[in-house]
């Protein structure tokens, strides 16, 4: 044996280690690592002719104050090293540490991988030559301060690389910076971390309503263009369920595990619009986050972009756009620098474009690369067959919300709702229901209850201007009362028709205080 790792239990006494020493040299055997500690040391030798480990210990147990010799597979520090290294490996981030002089002391194979390099043609070399020389970590070496997210950018060869790194400082005992300790992951990991936890339940064109024939051809047209990566402009009224059918060709196409990312055209001004969708670097202009900010382009890059409202937008942010579209490219506020981003757009208006081409207000160029595939959404009245499976589909989703029971709907509110032109759309219909919805306390949807216009069915008045949400129920509950009564001529009939029993009208009566001019000469 040339190599022996121990260690020595032992009385702690002036002298120990010398005694030990001399054993030692007696036999040729050279000390490569001590560590003591109060009553126990750990050692590390080696001898080139080889130790009798038996007689070694016999001989150190010897000296007064010796207890007991033992063999160890690693040192203590060995053991903290190997644990250190472990939770390292097991780190997702990329993890590097560098000392005072900037030298890179330690590595994960994250680092590994990003760099594509070993862990010993990493160890000693200086970080900015591996990473770049504006790297964070320089910073902090020389002010001790920390920092948190910055954006990094590392080329090799002519790609670029795009990386997010936070890091620390590694004090002494006298406060002074001796290293830095730094994370790296690389931003597409990063994108995908932030949308894997704020993406809302994605709608697949399984999760659409709709059997009428021109609706589900438009269904078919869209699962089938969206495996490609070509970009859509989805046409229609407003109410037809554009990001719906925006969020379904996301999830039918390769790009489902990525960003979905929608955007309202029409709801920012052009500056704020402009910084959101490009983003912006540090001090571009008053009011700019520190550090600059990612645009909506770049945190979509691989996923879908989905541009709403598309027919608002200002001619000198169509030019960005076209340029986005044209070469893939985008360039934040105050910055030269071009960023590449491989995202897919889709966009939908109900604008009649063609005109506003005409008529200068659209760039023709643009709406060129927008219209690649139109989809046409048609409004519900050209689908009313559809009205019925809707109505069940909201009824489901509201009984849940509201905790309510409503299971049937009446043939005569059917009628109602298939004679409604909705210029909302399923929009429309959706608010419809759930208004039904709020005021039904049995089981039965009943024409009373679709109210699709309230100037025409409940005339507006000071109660439907203000109040509480409470007061406005209540009067709205009394107005359906009244002409209930006034339809069905007694209060069975009445209540029949609202799917309620006549105990229930009877109290609403009651309680609205509905007497003589409300329901007078109308017998139970």
């Amino acid at each position: 044996m040339k190599i022996l790792k121990f260690k020595v239990t032992n009385q702690d006494r002036v002298g120990l280690i010398l005694d030990i020493s001399k054993v030692l040299t007696a036999k040729d055997i050279n000390v490569n690592s001590l560590e003591v500690n109060p009553d126990i040391m750990y050692l590390e030798v080696e001898s080139k002719t080889g130790i009798n480990k038996q007689e070694l210990f016999e001989e150190i147990e010897t000296i007064p104050g010796m207890i007991k010799c033992m063999e160890i597979e690693l040192l203590p520090w060995e053991e903290t090293n190997q644990r250190l290294q472990a939770v390292l490996d097991a780190i997702s981030e990329g993890v590097l540490a560098v000392n005072a002089r900037a030298e890179i002391t330690a590595v994960n194979p994250v680092v590994e991988r990003i760099f594509k390099l070993s862990k010993d043609e990493l160890i000693g070399k200086r970080v900015d030559e591996v990473l770049s020389p504006h790297v964070p970590m320089l910073e902090c070496l020389k002010t001790g301060e920390a920092y948190n997210h910055q954006e990094m950018w590392i080329k090799k060869g002519a790609a670029k690389y795009h990386y997010v790194t936070s890091g620390r400082p590694v004090l002494d005992k006298q406060n002074q910076v001796v290293g830095v300790v730094a994370t790296l992951k690389d931003m597409t990991e990063v994108r995908q971390l932030v949308y894997s936890v704020t993406k809302p339940n994605m709608i697949t064109f399984q999760d659409i309503i709709g059997e009428s024939k021109n609706f589900k051809g438009v269904m078919q047209l869209g699962e089938k263009v969206a495996a490609g990566s070509s970009t859509v402009l989805l046409r229609g009224e407003s109410g037809t369920g554009k990001e719906l059918f925006a969020r379904a060709i996301h999830m039918a196409s390769a790009r489902r595990e990525k960003p979905f990312v929608p955007v309202n055209c029409a709801a920012l001004p052009d500056s704020l619009l402009e910084s959101e969708l490009f983003g912006y670097n540090e001090g571009a202009f008053t009011g700019a986050i520190k550090k600059g900010k990612q645009g909506l382009f770049e945190f979509a890059s691989e996923g879908t972009i989905f541009l709403d409202e598309i027919g608002e937008v200002s001619p000198y942010l169509q030019a960005k756009l076209l340029r986005v579209l044209q070469d893939g490219k985008v360039r934040r506020i105050g910055s030269q620098e071009e960023i590449n981003v491989d995202v897919r757009v889709v966009s939908a208006t109900n604008k009649d474009l063609e005109e506003m081409v005409e008529k200068n207000a659209f760039r023709k160029d643009l709406y060129y690369r927008l219209n690649v595939i139109p989809i046409y959404l048609p409004p519900l009245r050209e689908r009313k067959e559809d009205i019925p499976l809707l109505v069940n589909h909201f009824l489901q989703k509201l009984n849940i919300r509201f905790g309510k029971e409503v299971e049937f709907v009446a043939k005569e509110a059917l009628e109602k709702l298939y004679q409604h032109d909705w210029p909302g759309n399923v929009r429309e219909l959706e608010n419809v229901v759930e208004r039904a919805v709020n005021l039904i306390s049995g089981k039965w949807l009943t024409p009373e209850l679709v109210i699709t216009d309230q100037k025409l069915d409940f005339p507006q008045d000071k109660t439907y201007q203000s109040g509480s949400l409470a007061g406005i129920m209540d009067e709205l509950e009394k107005q359906i009362i009244v002409q209930a009564l006034k339809n069905k001529g007694t209060i069975r009939k009445a209540a029949q028709a609202l799917g309620v029993s006549h105990t229930t009208v009877m109290n609403k009566i009651k309680k609205h205080q509905l007497v003589d001019g409300k329901i007078k000469n109308q017998r139970q």
